[in-house]
Formats: C-alpha cells, structure tokens, sequence
C-alpha cells in the first residue's frame, strides 16, 4: 500500500530541514570567527619585541607588584615586576643602557604606581662644527641647541646650528653633523683706560726705608671693539675683536733708599771718608770694610807682614801716591783706599764682598 502524504506532515518536514539549516550556518560562523580571532591573537603576540623579563625575583608576589611599561626608541615592553626603583626596573627586565642614554623618570626614582611608563633616549654620535674646531659628542637629546650645550659649547641669541649630515657613525663612520653659526650678540666700540706699571728702583743716596716719587704715573687709553653676547635677552659674555692703542701709559717710579745709617761711633770716621771722596752711596760700606781691616786708625800696623795704615797697604808707602802725608792723614790713607778697591774689585761692594769670603782684601 503506498504511503499517504498528507499537506501537515509535507510541513514538518519543511520546517525542520530549516531549523537544520539554522543550526549550520551558526557552527559555521562561529568556526570562522574564533579562527580570525585566533589568528589576530597571534600575530600580536609575535610582534611583541624581544626583551627578556626576569621573573625570577618575584616569586610570584602580586601584592606589591606592578605593571611597567618600557618605550625604548619605537619598540614597547611591559611586565609585571616587584621592582622598587626604575633602575631595578630596568635590571629585571634586563634592559641595557649606556651613560650617555637618557632615562625617564631618573633611575633613583621609586615605581610609584601599578601602571607605570619609563621612557629610554639613547644616545647617538654627533659633531658640532664652530668655524675651525669640531667636537664630538654622544647625545640623546634631539634639540640641536641642546646637544650643543651636552658638548659645553655656550649657545647665544642668534646663533644658528643647520644639519649637514644625519648618517649614523656606526654604521657609515659619520656621525649626525651641524654647523655652528654665531649671529648672536652686536658689535660695539668702547674707549677704555690702559693701566700704568708700578715701578720701583734702588737709590743708595736714600735712608733704608725713605721713599721718593719719581715720575708720576698716567693712564693710557685704547679702542676696544667687543662682540657682547646674550641669551634670553641677557647679557652673558663679551668677546674683544680688536684694540687699538690711543695713548701709551707712563709708569709710576718710586725710589726707595738703600742707605744704611752710619752708627754714632763711626762718625769722626765717616768725616773722613766723605772728605776723601766716598760718595753717601757707598759710604756704610766702605766703613764697615775700614774698620774690619783698621778700626780705622791711621797708625795701625800688622805686626805680621807689616801692613801699614786705615787700608792695611803692603808695604804702606804706596799710599804716597795719594800725597806727601799718608803717614798720618786718614783722609790722604782713604782716598788711596778708593783708588785701590775701585781699580782692583770695581767698587767698595765688590770689595766687601771679596772680604766676606776670604777676610782679606
């Protein structure tokens, strides 16, 4: 008997291929959908950069544990460390730095957050070029001015520093290059005095101690052109460009005394000397010579050799040289004495001085 088909069964069987159908459709969709999602997850996990985190000194403490993250240059890092100071920081996460590299916040700065940033600068090799002379730096600043500053070169309002080359030295061997050009400051033109020198000379015809003016000091005067630098509108340094003499100065002269006083009890002496011609220069010497070979006695005799009168003459008559009485006259004896040291030595100081290591004349 062939089966009856009735108009209600037709329609169930309808409507269920469709529920069938339905349900395909939603395990297709979701198939797809955890796939992209999976395949999404992947890839940006692969383009995490590469830094090692050091884990192993947590221990698995969350209580004080915080998430930091590190932008070095275009890279990103974050981790999830105990990590007290950013120094420590960046040792657990085993993140090298150089000297030269700029770190933010400062490495002695203490992690103060569960979401915390470090921003990493580094360092790259650049010249400044100041007209001659070029020096070499590693900065991490970007701001030419900057650099300039890192390297010790004092920026002014108005100077300009334009890039020249922007290849790295490591790689090509030329470092990131700028020109220094100085348009800061204006030029001026001031007259300004020229100090005089303090002069001094000996005067032997001067008591010890007594002074003398003897030419009076004047300034001189120049022409200065200046080069006056600022920065932020102050004036900082001024640079002399060229001087030109206007009036030469005149030296103050003193004259200071060298003369030594005469004790009282060489005095009767002295008379004799001056009369004999012994300037007042040369006088404390001659005398102190006199009496260590005489006492200055007219009559004196070394009983020894002989050695006769206030110069001690061997034999004594040459002193009639000086005059017909040089038995007894001291002043005749004393201007022999002139002649002798003066021919043989130079000078009573010379004398003296022959005497002091010798003790004979």
């Amino acid at each position: 008997m062939a089966p009856v088909f009735s108009i209600k069964s037709c329609y169930g069987i309808i409507t269920e291929m469709k529920l069938k159908a339905s349900y395909y459709r939603f395990f297709c969709g979701f198939s797809i959908s955890v796939f992209i999602l999976t395949l999404v997850l992947g890839v940006f996990f692969s383009m995490r950069p590469t830094y090692a985190e050091s884990n192993s000194s947590d221990n698995g403490v969350v209580s004080d544990s915080h998430f930091v993250t590190f932008y070095d240059d275009s890279k990103s890092l974050t981790i999830k460390t105990s990590a007290k100071t950013v120094k420590e920081a960046l040792e657990r996460a085993k993140i090298n730095y150089h000297d030269t590299d700029r770190v933010e916040p400062a490495l002695t700065d203490e992690i103060n957050s569960d979401s915390f940033r470090i921003n990493i600068y580094r360092s790259r090799p650049v010249i400044i070029k100041a007209g001659t002379t070029s020096k070499f730096i590693m900065s991490a600043n970007l701001d030419p001015k900057e650099i300039a500053r890192d390297a010790g070169i004092t920026i002014y309002d108005g100077d300009e520093l334009n890039l020249i080359s922007s290849q790295n030295i490591l790689e090509s061997g030329i470092a990131t290059t700028y020109q220094l050009t100085r348009n800061g400051g204006r030029t001026i033109t001031i007259e300004e005095d020229i100090p005089y020198t303090e002069k001094t000379i000996s005067d032997s015809s001067l008591a010890t101690g007594q002074t003398n003016l003897r030419q009076v000091g004047e300034l001189g005067r120049k022409s200065s052109v200046y080069r006056v630098n600022f920065v932020n509108g102050k004036e900082v340094s001024r640079e002399l460009i060229s001087s030109e003499t206007i009036k030469n100065p005149v030296d103050r002269i003193t004259a200071v005394g060298m003369k030594k006083s005469v004790p009282p009890e060489w005095e009767a002496c002295a008379s004799y000397a001056r009369a004999a011609g012994v300037s007042e220069a040369d006088l404390h010497v001659a005398l102190t010579l006199i009496y260590r070979e005489s006492g200055c006695r007219f009559d004196a005799t070394n009983a020894g050799s002989g050695a006769y009168g206030i110069p001690q003459a061997l034999p004594g008559s040459k002193m009639a040289s000086a005059g017909v009485d040089w038995q007894t006259n001291p002043v005749t004896q004393i201007r022999w004495m002139i002649g002798y040291v003066t021919g043989r030595y130079g000078g009573w100081s010379q004398a003296w001085s022959f005497w002091q290591s010798r003790h004979w004349y």
